[in-house]
């Protein structure tokens, strides 16, 4: 039986921007617009569904999952993916992991001093040909070293994101010195990166399950500790298709490491084993947006081969093609360039939602109520609410965003809304 996914759906909205604006600060005018919004409740998503979402430009921040409106909004956001089978590290990449691995097992200047230095060289040079990402990842963690020798003891365990007073004082830290943000309590951390709408559900491996993979897919941190102290944690999704970055955060005393970019590197090497353990149709490692108008987020293009997705066919494109038409437009449909908004153009219209026929408003179902245990459901248009134009509105805008064929997989609870919304 497939598992339950359960969403309520909310107007389209726009909010202020953080990618064209300098850090701690956003835009003066909420131009950074959303195709559709929905909270993931009772059971939330099947990760299934989720890899359907994301495969569609949606992107979770805890339980809330959003479509960004690329035509409207200031700094388009294009869903990119990396093929990680597929993915050669540069020198540059060959070389921050070999550095890092020398620093673990070898020391550096201070452990020279103090005496704690290893007796014997342990990493290759970075100009190795024999590179193999997997092992190199490993080569300095603590449970991979087969003699115990090293100067550090560096480990990174695998663990479902929860909430402990470390993990969050490395967020208020990040926060601070990295994004200028000073405002942070414990229940916004949970509520953005501790909250998953995710069902854990488990892998089948064909064979036995290496001890350092997960047993199931859903949301998981992964924590980055040197010597016993939290350094780094990434937050990812595991799902059928993929591993997906949310978040990462590192101690800034650590910064010269490029831990952002070791990180990406491991969870690509995470995506490799697992596909290597079996799971045929997990081989890609998304890496969020990509956003071209954003300087600092065009390092994810250091990444190849990538591929970003149309925001109109959902197809794949890769990404040394798209960058040409990005430079040149503003919005741009690689499936249909002529559909490709130029920079300086005013900012289209929000067009009203596409209507459905009544067979197809049939075949998707609305929560009801638990009667017997049983959850009794109804069609779409025959549900409570359904009469008031504003949730009408609502629905069909989101149903255009997750597509007909998903919104079927999904129950929907629908409430009538008081009024259309541009803010959040």
């Amino acid at each position: 039986m497939a598992a339950l996914s359960m969403i309520i759906p909310y107007p389209p909205s726009a909010s202020t921007c953080g990618y064209c604006s300098p850090p701690g600060e956003r835009s003066k005018t909420r131009s950074s617009y959303k195709a559709g919004s929905v909270i993931a409740v009772g059971p939330g998503l099947s990760c299934e569904v989720y890899q359907k979402m994301i495969d569609r430009g949606w992107r979770r921040s805890g339980t809330y999952c959003y479509k960004p409106d690329l035509r409207r909004s200031c700094c388009p956001q294009y869903t990119i993916r990396l093929d990680a089978l597929e993915f050669k590290p540069s020198r540059s990449h060959r070389k921050l992991v070999h550095r890092w691995n020398r620093f673990i097992l070898e020391g550096d200047s201070s452990d020279k001093m103090d005496g704690s230095q290893s007796s014997k060289p342990k990493v290759k040079g970075a100009n190795n040909a024999s590179f193999h990402l997997i092992s190199s990842i490993h080569e300095s963690e603590r449970s991979f070293i087969s003699d115990g020798e090293s100067v550090h003891a560096f480990e990174v365990t695998l663990e479902p994101s929860s909430y402990t007073d470390e993990k969050f004082a490395l967020y208020e830290k990040y926060q601070a010195e990295i994004h200028m943000d000073f405002d942070n309590a414990p229940s916004g951390f949970k509520r953005f990166l501790v909250e998953s709408p995710l069902q854990h559900e488990r892998i089948s491996y064909p064979s036995q399950r290496p001890a350092h993979l997960p047993e199931t897919y859903g949301s998981y941190h992964q924590l980055y500790r040197v010597d016993g102290q939290l350094i780094a944690m990434g937050v990812i999704d595991i799902l059928p298709g993929c591993v997906s970055s949310v978040y990462f955060m590192y101690d800034k005393r650590w910064e010269k490491y490029s831990l952002g970019k070791l990180s990406a590197m491991r969870e690509t090497a995470l995506t490799r084993e697992l596909h290597d353990a079996g799971i045929s149709g997990l081989s890609s490692m998304y890496m969020g947006f990509y956003i071209h108008s954003c300087q600092k987020m065009r390092y994810k293009a250091d990444y190849s081969p990538s591929y970003l997705a149309d925001p109109e066919e959902y197809t794949w494109h890769s990404l040394d093609k798209c960058i040409p038409l990005l430079e040149e437009n503003k919005y741009v449909c690689f499936s249909h360039p002529e559909h490709s908004i130029p920079h300086g153009a005013p900012i289209p219209e929000r067009p009203a939602p596409p209507m459905l026929s009544d067979d197809e408003l049939q075949q998707i179902n609305v929560f009801m109520k638990v009667e017997h245990r049983q959850i009794i459901v109804s069609p779409m248009n025959h549900s409570h609410g359904w009469d008031n134009v504003d949730t009408r509105k609502t629905v069909l805008y989101n149903i255009d965003a997750l597509g007909i064929e998903l919104s079927k997989e999904i129950l929907w609870f629908v409430h009538s809304n008081d009024g259309e919304s541009e803010s959040e």
